[in-house]
């Protein structure tokens, strides 16, 4: 019998508006202000529009090329896929593709740019490492951030983030910053500069407020689609364990795709501020899903 699924998160989904929003007037006032500084404005609505392309039609790709991920049949990984579909038909959700990362990272994420093209990619060490039900509990949390579409608006802002820098480096190649003589480049490189770095915070700073709510939103969902947050907890509060057992070196090289795991990679010693952390405490999203369980037990059928 389906669970019932209720709904996206209409606090994620307020947030997800907003930033998109915010990022979008900020990135019309930057191009506005290289516009002014000399640039063309083709040169820059092309060079602008042209990535933002490129990354919605790849992004999902160059996520999984970055894991050495491979999309799997149901005859090379029939558990995984089982598991995958017994959640999907639980939920009433489409399937999503399904992938493996041989590493030794124990991590998963979801990829895609909607429902139809979207992957739930996990890594031979997350599989190696947990228990069937908190594999399904994680299987569940990437899930829900498809299910939310999350997805589509962290891969997007994720990328406009970077189109500043390209866009500077692009356009003082080609002459822009020399554009209006000698004696006004200097003044006009350093307006573009300073300008450039505001976009970059601001957009930095956004999507950094939206990853954490995300993650509470898709733990959440993980607790609606398996009825069972502890299995979810339990994966975390392992994963955190197995993760201080990774050599930095590994953990660095995964730490472009921290926005997108379940559980980021931090090289050991390393700490991050609540301000620019991509994910909120482990502690505190394991206290919240035992919380879920508590009102489970206490009210069976109750929503969470």
């Amino acid at each position: 019998m389906a669970r019932r699924w209720y709904g996206r998160d209409g606090g994620l989904s307020a947030r997800m508006y907003l930033t998109m929003f915010g990022l979008g007037l900020i990135y019309v006032v930057f191009i506005s202000v290289l516009i002014a500084a000399g640039a063309g404005a083709i040169f820059v609505l092309v060079i602008a529009g042209g990535f933002a392309l490129v990354q919605l039609l790849f992004g999902d790709k160059l996520a999984l090329a970055s894991m050495r991920a491979q999309v799997t049949t149901p005859e090379q990984a029939p558990e995984l896929h089982a598991v995958v579909e017994r959640l999907c038909q639980l939920s009433d959700i489409p399937k999503p593709k399904v992938a493996v990362s041989r590493v030794d990272l124990p991590n998963a994420f979801a990829a895609g740019h909607n429902r139809r093209t979207a992957t739930v990619c996990v890594t031979t060490g997350l599989m190696e490492k947990l228990e069937p039900r908190e594999l399904e509990g994680v299987i569940a949390h990437e899930l829900a951030h498809i299910a939310n579409r999350d997805v589509i608006v962290m891969t997007v802002a994720g990328f406009l983030a970077t189109v500043a820098g390209l866009l500077i480096r692009f356009s003082f190649y080609s002459g822009m910053a020399g554009g209006r003589g000698r004696d006004n480049s200097a003044v006009v490189f350093l307006a573009v500069v300073v300008v450039s770095v505001v976009v970059y915070v601001l957009s930095f700073l956004l999507l950094r407020a939206l990853s954490r709510y995300r993650e509470y939103a898709a733990d959440r969902g993980a607790a609606m689609m398996t009825g069972a947050p502890a299995q979810l907890a339990a994966a975390l509060g392992r994963i955190s364990g197995e993760m201080s057992r990774i050599p930095s070196r590994d953990l660095r090289a995964a730490e472009g795709m921290n926005a997108f795991f379940i559980m980021p990679a931090v090289a050991k010693g390393f700490s991050l501020s609540s301000l620019v952390a991509t994910h909120p405490p482990t502690e505190k999203r394991i206290a919240r899903l035992l919380a879920m369980q508590a009102t489970l037990d206490a009210n069976p059928g109750s929503v969470l």
